[in-house]
């Protein structure tokens, strides 16, 4: 499990660039507080290893699947909180739950500065999920 801001991150597969590579499928975990980005940590060589070789062949596109044994990772996200399809009010009512919970050991240990990144978050994760449950009133997910 990786923690960014505060938050816990959410396992999924994205697209990244490298240079003028665009590397798709590739594991990564993304902060959905900040919407910070970096490739699963069990797969960051390979990923690194291909980068390199995409970018000295001149490749404009290519998809992580295709160079990588990533089915012999079938548990790559086991360690997740949360994973990109899982339901968004859900995962967004999760992030807030361990935000909450987090903030009263902040409290507990007397520690501001924690107590203000927790509170910072759980601005952001709310507004998140009050935009999602008005899409959601209006049909607008799922």
């Amino acid at each position: 499990m990786s923690f960014c801001c505060g938050a816990s991150m959410i396992g999924t597969k994205g697209s990244i660039r490298h240079l003028r590579t665009q590397i798709h499928n590739v594991p990564i975990l993304f902060c959905p507080v900040c919407h910070r980005i970096e490739v699963h940590h069990l797969v960051e060589g390979e990923y690194e290893i291909l980068a390199e070789y995409a970018q000295g062949d001149g490749a404009e596109e290519v998809d992580f699947e295709d160079y990588s044994d990533i089915a012999s990772k079938v548990a790559l996200f086991d360690n997740c909180v949360n994973q990109d399809h899982e339901d968004p009010l859900t995962l967004v009512s999760n992030q807030i739950d361990m935000a909450l919970d987090l903030l009263q050991v902040a409290k507990a240990l007397d520690d501001v500065e924690w107590q203000y990144q927790l509170k910072n978050r759980l601005r952001v994760m709310s507004s998140r999920r009050d935009k999602l449950r008005k899409k959601k009133t209006t049909g607008g997910y799922r």
